[in-house]
């Protein structure tokens, strides 16, 4: 990979900048791609780092990114629509320019991070366009490795932090019964697989899902974070139909704590599913809740 100078869309999000870890330390240049394109945390990290202002949505600032690269990868992510930047524009239209455009530009790997689940004939318009784009990439840019990552956790994250402040509530409520199976996967170990495949000539053309060591019931990790910070609490069924209610009500926030498509995520396990590689394909042993929890 010396000699390489691997385009990183997405590169300033929470698995942005752990892939641009560690792809610095593995010694190639790297040209973080994003809307606002400077984090400080990246400002020492090993290797040659340039920063390009990019949006996926717009079609000179993609190709000006992928110029002179002998990778891309794609890891921008929403998950909440706001105006102009809807699951479509992002995921799917967004999805497809740069693939198009790294073909186009003679670019060799092209690594798509989706998400496990992704459906055409899900109810979730989140998890639709997540389909649509991996459907996109593929017919654009056949060779294109597909990363499907389980929820992502790791320090400063969404999911456990999230977990964290409802667990200081007196009642804490569950999702359904909190019977929905989830496969928590480490942020570090699903940069280390980019790398990986992008080390790989046979990982090209194929779909990775990503889950952690363990699989856990969602009522297993509340109560694990309990465990963790010596809280006693009660945790409280509380059906789909009236969390459904809760996001409709949020929606009408400018900022929603809570949304529609949030809600129909955790009504389906999200496991690693058959007939797609793995972290075993890519000789990576995953970590597991416990080994980070926290950290």
């Amino acid at each position: 990979m010396t000699n390489h100078l691997i385009t990183v869309f997405g590169g300033t999000g929470f698995l942005g900048r752990a892939i641009v870890r560690h792809l610095a330390k593995s010694g190639v240049t790297i040209r973080i791609a994003a809307r606002h394109p400077y984090t400080p945390d990246l400002a020492g990290a090993g290797g040659q780092i340039e920063l390009q202002t990019a949006n996926v949505c717009d079609e000179d600032t993609v190709v000006e990114a992928v110029r002179g690269a002998t990778g891309v990868v794609n890891a921008v992510g929403l998950y909440v629509e706001q105006g102009k930047a809807t699951f479509d524009a992002i995921h799917v239209e967004g999805a497809e320019r740069v693939a198009r455009r790294a073909r186009e530009a003679g670019i060799r790997r092209l690594v798509h991070i989706s998400g496990i689940g992704a459906d055409l004939a899900s109810p979730s318009k989140y998890v639709r366009a997540r389909a649509r784009g991996e459907q996109r990439v593929r017919s654009t840019f056949p060779d294109a490795v597909i990363l499907r990552p389980s929820v992502l956790f790791g320090p400063n994250d969404a999911f456990l932090s999230a977990l964290e402040a409802a667990t200081r509530l007196p009642v804490v409520p569950l999702f359904g019964t909190g019977a929905t199976r989830l496969q928590p996967v480490y942020v570090e170990d699903v940069a280390r697989a980019v790398l990986r495949v992008l080390e790989t000539p046979g990982a090209a053309g194929r779909v990775f899902e990503l889950g952690g060591a363990r699989i856990y019931s969602y009522k297993d990790i509340v109560e694990r974070v309990l465990a963790h910070f010596g809280r006693r609490r009660l945790l409280l069924p509380v059906s789909f139909t009236v969390w459904r209610l809760i996001a409709r009500m949020a929606s009408r926030l400018p900022n929603p704590p809570l949304t529609l498509d949030q809600v129909m995520l955790m009504e389906t396990d999200n496991v690693v599913g058959t007939g797609v590689g793995t972290f075993g394909d890519l000789g990576i042993e995953p970590h597991s809740l416990e080994q980070n929890l926290f950290k």
